[in-house]
């Protein structure tokens, strides 16, 4: 992850770098990590605690992100072993737009060993939208289990909705147009299979740059 310019020599490279992101970026790497900061204690506060918790990523922003928010929970708390309380929940066949976008190769969906019956499932995305991709997932997890509870934690919320969910832990809320296009860049998805790519951001992108984003989120 990026850190902020330790010397003047720094600083001097990080104009050039910051013209390579991708529209008006809103959150630096720096932003994303204080804000997954905040959602760790966020979720041992409502939760009291480390006990039963679940984190379970919706491809493919989110599992990169509730794989971050575990370790950070494990930071605040050492009787917390990440890599036992992380998982993936892949949603592709219980989305509502499957006739109207291209095929979609699924995800693994990976269950911690504890599985999540009686658990506190945390679900962990990237952006949410309309909540049509939030409400795919909870139907993906009714096949799986019953947890105890489940919540939302979401890195930006940028409005629309069109469902009535909201989330339980927001890094930042983001107000935006419906034509807009909110990009969310991680290392783990983003930098291997782009070569310019510099550093974690979030963006918005206005119409003049980018097409109008489908409204699947």
């Amino acid at each position: 992850m990026a850190t902020a310019a330790a010397d003047n020599g720094a600083s001097r490279t990080a104009a050039p770098a910051q013209n390579a992101l991708s529209g008006r970026v809103v959150l630096s790497a720096a932003d994303i990590d204080r804000a997954l900061t905040r959602i760790a204690h966020e979720i041992l506060e409502a939760n009291k605690g480390p006990q039963d918790l679940v984190l379970l990523g919706i491809p493919r922003r989110g599992f990169p992100l509730a794989v971050r928010l575990a370790r950070k929970l494990a930071a605040a708390d050492p009787s917390i072993a990440a890599e036992q309380i992380v998982g993936q929940l892949d949603i592709t066949m219980f989305r509502d737009d499957l006739s109207r976008q291209p095929t979609r190769p699924p995800s693994p969906t990976r269950l911690p060993a504890q599985g999540i019956d009686d658990k506190v499932v945390v679900l962990v995305d990237d952006v949410l939208y309309s909540g049509r991709t939030i409400r795919a997932a909870l139907d993906a997890l009714v096949d799986l289990g019953r947890p105890r509870i489940v919540r939302l934690a979401v890195l930006v919320d940028r409005g629309h909705r069109e469902l009535p969910i909201r989330a339980d832990h927001v890094g930042k809320n983001l107000p935006t147009s419906a034509a807009e296009k909110v990009r969310v860049r991680l290392a783990e998805t983003d930098g291997p299979a782009d070569a310019s790519f510099l550093e974690d951001h979030v963006a918005i992108e206005s119409p003049a740059g980018a097409e109008t984003e489908e409204r699947t989120r």
